[in-house]
């Protein structure tokens, strides 16, 4: 058996080629790469004496060699091909080890230049994965480190690398020159340039060809219906402290609209900085507080709409003790999600095992750095095409707020209003939010009028035997006409936070004023489709 090492990164590769060694394996070997395994005392044939050409224009032209390929595409059940080899005196390459030039890695530091990037574009390495991924029936090849143990098993083992597995190292090769030529095409398509394509050229957030790369986490039972078909994917490289990232601790297997529910109480439960819990039910919040744990906060919650709660998504933002658990698991739950579980509310939950635990780890830097574990773009499926945005990641900082009416909030009001304003941004739009003392009192979503969302948010607070005197609102974009304003007054408002930049707004402010309460404008808008 004869094995081609050739790799950019080096993480492993020496032991690696050690152990192929001590089983009888010929080592063929590159570069820097031969180097470091002639440096340890292996006995390896350098690419140019094996082929007989020497590498060429600065090490571009090395394994680009029919001597290599041939060795690499031969078929052994193809006796004319076996003829070939034998009458160009050509060896066959049973294993190869490539990983590619650090493309992704250049481009991603700042000040990257065009050059450098052009320069760790590879060829001869994703020609050679290429060829063997081809040939799988009789070369394994393997481009990641985390390959190197389980074929170093099979090898002991049988003196081979199975079938199946030649078959698995082959998709793996093919799905890592895809990501390869993407990340190069992401690159090139996204460089703004006015002919001198030279030195750090400026980058366009959303290049001229969008290559999306997803990896497959499992197959869902069915989509949002019985009879629709799904899958969950995630990111090549998620961000930590994303949904992805999630471990179930018990429980069913995720539903795709648990899912799609579990990402919207996790984003909202993700924007507060302290201890905080997020009831989503159809992927709007029936119910968000805060709290001086997680028990005070999910008590709070719960309060605001205990209907829709039932079979409800809840997040913590903040470890789930005994007392949260006890609470919780008074009702019916479908997902549970927090940063961790202590062991007494693990055993409470033991009890529903029907109930999905989800712990998602906190991005390192722990709540501080929840920015880390946010999406960058949001992506949206039209007919035969995407609609693709920066996310909406927006934070308000007091700083920015106007206040437009005679009467100034106090500080509990502002507070209250600031809540407020973080809720609605994850409610659907029209999204009219109610709150209080930390809490939600009243949510009215997914309105074609605002009128009606506001009307429905007050409704809700009565139902849930809530009082809406003194409390504070939110509206997730501008209220075009008085009679939204009137409604939230008249159920109790006496502070009222929106976007502003109706051509009604005078008419809006003046009404704030008549009524006697106080308006703030935030000059930022969140609709959420």
């Amino acid at each position: 058996m004869q094995a081609l090492l050739s790799v950019s990164d080096k993480t492993g590769v020496l032991d690696f080629a050690r152990e192929l060694n001590a089983l009888g394996v010929k080592l063929l070997s590159t570069g820097g790469t031969a180097k470091l395994l002639a440096d340890a005392g292996l006995p390896v044939t350098e690419v140019a004496d094996h082929t007989g050409f020497p590498e060429m224009l600065d090490g571009r032209v090395k394994t680009l060699h029919p001597t290599i390929h041939g060795g690499l595409l031969a078929r052994r059940d193809v006796p004319e091909h076996m003829a070939a080899l034998t009458k160009h005196n050509i060896a066959t390459i049973d294993l190869l080890v490539v990983n590619l030039y650090p493309f992704e890695a250049t481009v991603a530091k700042a000040g990257c230049t065009v050059e450098d990037a052009i320069e760790n574009i590879d060829i001869g390495g994703p020609a050679m994965v290429r060829s063997a991924a081809k040939n799988w029936k009789d070369v394994a090849v393997l481009t990641d480190a985390s390959q190197y143990a389980g074929v170093l098993a099979e090898l002991k083992k049988d003196k081979a690398v199975s079938r199946a597995t030649k078959f698995a190292l082959s998709v793996a090769a093919f799905n890592r020159i895809s990501n390869y030529d993407a990340a190069i095409s992401d690159y090139l398509s996204s460089l703004q340039v006015d002919g001198d394509v030279t030195g750090v050229p400026a980058r366009s957030e959303f290049p001229a060809q969008s290559n999306a790369r997803f990896v497959k986490l499992q197959d869902l039972r069915y989509g949002e219906n019985p009879h629709q078909a799904a899958a969950f994917y995630r990111d090549l490289h998620p961000a930590p402290g994303s949904l992805v990232t999630a471990k179930q601790l018990q429980g069913k297997e995720l539903s795709y609209n648990n899912i799609a529910d579990a990402d919207a109480a996790w984003e909202c439960v993700k924007s507060f900085d302290t201890p905080a819990c997020v009831i989503v039910k159809h992927a709007n919040p029936c119910g968000v507080a805060i709290g001086a744990n997680a028990a005070e906060a999910y008590g709070k919650a719960f309060k605001t709409d205990s209907t829709s709660a039932f079979g409800g998504i809840i997040a913590f933002n903040t470890e789930v003790d005994v007392a949260a658990a006890t609470a919780v698991s008074k009702q019916f739950v479908e997902v549970l999600i927090a940063p961790s579980f202590s062991a007494e509310a693990l055993a409470l939950f033991a009890a529903k095992p029907n109930a999905r635990v989800l712990q998602i780890a906190l991005p390192p830097g722990g709540a501080t750095a929840w920015e880390q574990g946010r999406n960058l773009q949001d992506v949206k499926r039209v007919g035969s095409g995407l609609l693709i945005q920066t996310a909406d990641n927006r934070e308000l900082d007091k700083s920015e707020l106007k206040v437009v009416s005679a009467k100034q909030p106090t500080p509990t009001e502002l507070e209250d209003l600031l809540f407020a304003w973080k809720v609605a941004k994850y409610v659907k739009s029209n999204a009219i939010v109610f709150c209080g003392g930390g809490m939600t009192l009243g949510v009215g979503a997914g309105q074609m009028s605002r009128i009606d969302s506001a009307r429905i948010a007050s409704i809700k607070a009565e139902n849930a035997g809530l009082t809406l005197k003194g409390s504070a609102v939110a509206s997730d974009a501008f209220f075009p006409f008085r009679d939204g304003l009137d409604v939230v007054v008249d159920a109790g408002a006496t502070a009222v936070i929106q976007p502003g930049g109706s051509m009604r707004d005078d008419e809006v402010i003046a009404a704030a004023n008549e009524r006697g309460i106080v308006m703030v404008l935030t000059g930022v808008r969140h609709f959420r489709h």
